[in-house]
């Protein structure tokens, strides 16, 4: 499953009449680009803060576009991940009073002092209260508490669309991963990004049923798409939602 945060937050103009957008799959990332058609000799490809960029002779076709990009792809997601580090946002204190995004709504954190655990509060507004030795520990304290919420609920939701696929639900496994929201392997289950957490359910729900695809169609191809559609038909506004908050996901 892609990382969608090859997206980047700064402003852009609107694209000229000789660009248009596009995007391809290099190994397990959907990586958005501008295909910009001008008088040259030769493909060239550029990144910055607005993404990745082909220039490209009229003549040349898209097949030849997308080759010289798929030869180049570790480099392409090596400087996009460069860029993204660039644009993060800034670290976040945990102290007492800060709320952090948590499936479609804001969670409060509270301090207090204790043994290094987390008592949840969700009712309407929620709030995770950090009963901890030391404020140091609060950050740890904090993705702990975070990871298990995420694992009881990514086990759920992969349990209900295992049951749309007619397969079992495969071994889950918890990732921190900076450029992938998740994977799928035949031999070792599926791996979800732990920080989903900080996204709506209809977020989660469209990265679980995509990765279970996999289990279908190893690739991103038209018959994997169906799939997806087919077991989460609310996936293109989902991935549009996730595309839309990736850059903004909280770190500390």
């Amino acid at each position: 499953m892609p990382w969608q945060a090859d997206l980047f937050r700064s402003s852009e103009k609107p694209l000229a009449q000789n660009e248009t957008p596009r995007r391809i799959a290099l190994g397990d990332r959907i990586v958005p680009y501008v295909l910009r058609r001008a008088k040259r000799r030769t493909i060239g490809l550029t990144i910055d803060q607005r993404g990745l960029r082909v220039g490209a002779p009229p003549r040349a076709s898209l097949n030849e576009v997308e080759s010289l990009i798929h030869r180049h792809g570790d480099w392409v997601i090596q400087k996009l991940d460069e860029w993204r580090s660039r644009l993060r946002p800034e670290p976040l204190a945990i102290v007492d009073g800060v709320q952090v995004p948590m499936l479609g709504k804001n969670l409060q954190i509270r301090i207090a002092t204790g043994n290094n655990r987390a008592v949840w509060n969700e009712l309407a507004d929620p709030v995770l209260t950090l009963c901890l030795r030391s404020p140091k520990d609060a950050a740890p304290q904090l993705e702990k508490a975070l990871r298990e919420k995420a694992r009881l609920l990514f086990s759920q939701r992969l349990q209900h669309f295992a049951a749309r696929l007619d397969v079992p639900a495969p071994p889950l496994a918890l990732s921190s991963a900076r450029t992938r929201w998740g994977s799928c392997s035949l031999k070792t289950g599926i791996r979800l990004n732990w920080r989903l957490i900080h996204f709506s359910e209809d977020v989660i729900d469209y990265v679980v049923a995509h990765e279970l695809a996999h289990l279908r169609e190893m690739n991103h191809g038209a018959r994997f798409w169906r799939i997806v559609e087919q077991m989460y038909p609310e996936c293109k506004r989902a991935r549009a939602e996730l595309k839309a908050l990736a850059g903004a996901v909280p770190h500390w």
